[in-house]
Formats: C-alpha cells, structure tokens, sequence
C-alpha cells in the first residue's frame, strides 16, 4: 500500500493554565527536510523529538510546529519593579511635576523594564504535549494513507490506458508492415531495375524484424505488471517506482522509434503523455 508524502495532522489539548496545538505539515521531497519550531523551554527534547518524527514520517518536507497559549492567570514575562522604580524615580529629577501615569508608561518601554523568567520543564505538562504530538503525527499518517489510495487509482487509470494504448498499435501491426512492403516495393519500381526477388524478399525480412515491436511489447508489459504489483505491495515506496518508470519510457520510446506508421506514432505520444502523468504523481509517493 503505498502512501502519499504530502499531509497535514493537528491536535489539541486544552489544560488548567493552557492551550497545547501540535500541527505537522508535509510536502514531497527527496529526502527528509524537517523544520521544527517549539517552545524555547522545551529545547533540549527536540533532538529526540526529531528522531520520533524522522522514524515515523521517513521522508518529504515536514513542518513541525508546537504552540502554548497561556490564559491571563499566568506569564511568564514580568514587570522588573526596582527597575521601573529606578527610572520613576530619575525622571521625576528632570520633570518634577510630571503626571504619574505618563511616568509609568514612558518607565515600561525602557531596557530592562520587564524580565522574561526562564521556566523549568514541567514533567506533567511534557507528558501531556507527548500524547498531543503522538495524536498529531497519527493524524498526518492517516492523511497520507488516504492520499495514498487516490494516488493507487490514478496510477490503476494510467498504468490501464497505457495498456490499452500499447494494446491498439499492435493491431496496427499488421497493417504497419503490409504499408512498409508497399513502400519498398513502390520504391524499387520507380528505379526501373530489375531486382533479385528472393534477395529482396531476405532483405525486407531482414527489415522488418529491425522494426519488429514484440519484445518492446513484452518487456514494457511486464514492467506494467510489475508497477501495479509494486504499489500494492508492502514495500511500495517513490523511489522505486520511479525506477519502474524510467524502464517503462525506455520501451516506450523504442516504440516510437521502431514505429514507421502514423497512428502508431500517435498511440506512442499518448503512452508518453500518460507516462508523464505517472511520474508527476510518483515525486509525491513516500
């Protein structure tokens, strides 16, 4: 079953003094490009953290984002009250009758006015963000799942029309090779010399068969076969598909080079087009 590298999961949790969202946004890459953005507090988890995301998401560009929302009960920036004082105090020697209020204000946006108190991990409050994170990173794992059965029916269309195209040029076959004789044969009279008729019979077997499209069509038939198994398979994953596709265009293209007949020309250039939409869709298998 293969699954999608692009997906979003978020989770909440609502405690006493706060507001924990965990949100985890995903998009196709070829590797693992994870960006983490959380509480200043929590620092010295994030490598571990890192590690659980990296184990679970394996691959794409992975936004990984922890918000606190503390109620008006608590804060942990604090007014610096000697401070404040201190600069009350001064400024009253330069304007001494100055309104208070006016003071406070002009006291507040000075350095050092407030102080931000670094707090100490709570191991309760960790506990509960864990079991947020553990919801967020299910949410964006089913997320994918779900994008990754979409992405199984569209490769289930395209790897059929493909088929179904390869299928239409070769009952076209016959035809191809009854024109290139009269082609030949047409050529040869127009010289107006006499020719060896068994030599030329050797000859256009001998050509023919360099135009012959059987193994092209059983090599690209098991690469098909192979595709479709592969994304129903446990070990499914973009790379390798990727690999399958660039195998599938190399018979597809000796296709159109052996061809030598208009509507089997056009039958080749809408494998092609379907090919293509193949692969814009495997860039975003994990």
């Amino acid at each position: 079953m293969i699954q999608s590298m692009t997906g979003f999961g978020k989770a909440t949790l609502q405690l006493p003094s706060k507001k924990i969202t965990v949100e985890v946004k995903s998009l196709n890459s070829k590797g693992l490009d994870l960006n983490v953005r959380m509480p200043s507090v929590y620092r010295e988890l994030e490598l571990g953290l890192r590690n659980e995301i990296a184990l679970l998401l394996e691959r794409g560009k992975i936004d990984f984002s922890i918000y606190i929302e503390l109620n008006g009960e608590q804060t942990s920036t604090k007014i610096n009250v000697p401070i404040v004082k201190a600069y009350i105090n001064q400024m009253r020697e330069v304007i001494a009758d100055a309104d208070e209020t006016e003071l406070m204000k002009m006291a507040v946006r000075m350095p050092d006015a407030l102080k931000t108190e670094r707090d100490e991990i709570d191991e309760n409050d960790w506990t509960e963000i864990q079991k947020v994170i553990k919801e967020a990173l299910q949410n964006i794992l089913n997320f994918r799942q779900d994008e990754g059965k979409s992405l199984e029916q569209e490769f289930q269309l395209r790897i059929g029309n493909i088929r179904q195209y390869m299928n239409d040029a070769l009952a076209l076959d016959s035809e191809r090779v009854q024109a290139i004789k009269d082609r030949l044969q047409t050529a040869i009279s127009e010289l107006q010399v006499n020719v060896d008729e068994n030599r030329f019979e050797q000859e256009l077997i001998y050509y023919l068969e360099k135009l012959d499209i059987t193994e092209e069509k059983v090599r690209l038939t098991t690469h098909l076969d192979y595709f479709i198994e592969t994304i129903k398979g446990k070990e499914a994953n973009g790379r390798k598909l990727g690999f399958i596709t660039q195998e599938m265009g190399r018979e597809i293209n000796t296709m159109g080079s052996k061809a030598n007949h208009a509507q089997m020309q056009k039958l080749v250039v809408m494998m092609k087009d379907e090919l293509e939409k193949i692969k814009e869709q495997v860039l975003n298998v994990l």
